[in-house]
């Protein structure tokens, strides 16, 4: 418990972070834009700035918003399909950030970045330039896969991991000191062998022990799991940011963990 502490409180003089909120912390069930819960995450992404930290916002959600236009019920199998749903939802969310926060006074930015985008020197460096600038600027980038031209990254088994992977290579990008992956569990389980979970507080590295402890959890609207968000934080610790899973249905979940709150799991970056 004093590690834990003492690890918590390491988050409170971070200023920059990358905030990813997964698929299923923005939709309904039925796959329709939780406008309410994004304006939560929106006021508590404004509380976060208003603190004086730099945030960058990695979302998903443009499939589910093109499902919901398009009528479908089911997350379709067929890449095609897939970009067609990504190409209809992708101004449909960003229409909606940018409108909740306009409310709180907050200028966006879109920037759609595919795989090969990190392994292109050109653009890599100027993406990396542009998110600077934006920040600088004190506009909010809200980046995503940019799916309606991946082809690979778009499958679920080669995908960036809905976003979770993403959100580390871009953490990586700005050298962002926090990662904080929202999705709709309130950390890591680990089941002791009778039958109740309990919450993992932190992890000071990622072996196959902490793997094997996922459940790689998904749905038919997402393509992440627990075991994705490990692995997009072991990338993101390699990088010298630290981590936190936490659940995006609790109130003000951002500034709990920034605040040093004992929520989530946190995940330690190497060397600390």
């Amino acid at each position: 418990m004093i590690k834990s502490v003492r690890y918590r409180q390491l988050l409170t003089d971070r200023r920059r972070i990358v905030v990813k909120i997964g698929t299923r912390v923005l939709v309904q069930k039925n796959g329709r834009p939780d406008v309410r819960r994004m304006t939560a995450v929106a006021r508590d992404i404004a509380d976060l700035r208003r603190t004086g930290h730099e945030v960058v916002l990695v979302s998903s959600g443009a499939i589910g918003a093109g499902m919901e236009a398009l009528g479908l019920i089911h997350r379709p199998t067929r890449v095609s399909d897939l970009q067609m749903c990504a190409a209809v939802g992708q101004s449909r969310l960003v229409s909606r950030y940018d409108a909740i926060f306009s409310r709180l006074g907050i200028r966006v930015g879109q920037i759609l970045l595919t795989h090969d985008d990190f392994h292109h020197k050109i653009r890599y460096t100027n993406a990396g330039r542009t998110i600077e600038n934006l920040l600088h600027h004190a506009v909010l980038p809200i980046i995503n896969e940019n799916d309606v031209v991946a082809d690979e990254e778009i499958k679920a088994d080669l995908s960036l991991g809905d976003n979770d992977f993403l959100a580390a290579l871009v953490a990586r990008m700005i050298r962002a000191e926090v990662m904080i992956l929202v999705t709709t569990v309130d950390g890591l389980r680990a089941n002791f062998g009778t039958g109740r979970s309990k919450r993992v507080r932190y992890l000071e590295s990622i072996t196959r022990r902490e793997l094997a402890l996922a459940t790689g959890d998904k749905s038919a609207l997402s393509k992440g799991g627990m075991d994705s968000k490990l692995r997009a934080a072991k990338t993101a610790a390699a990088a010298g940011c630290m981590t936190v899973i936490a659940c995006g249905r609790q109130p003000g979940i951002l500034s709990r963990v920034m605040r040093g709150d004992d929520v989530g799991t946190l995940i330690l970056a190497d060397g600390l």
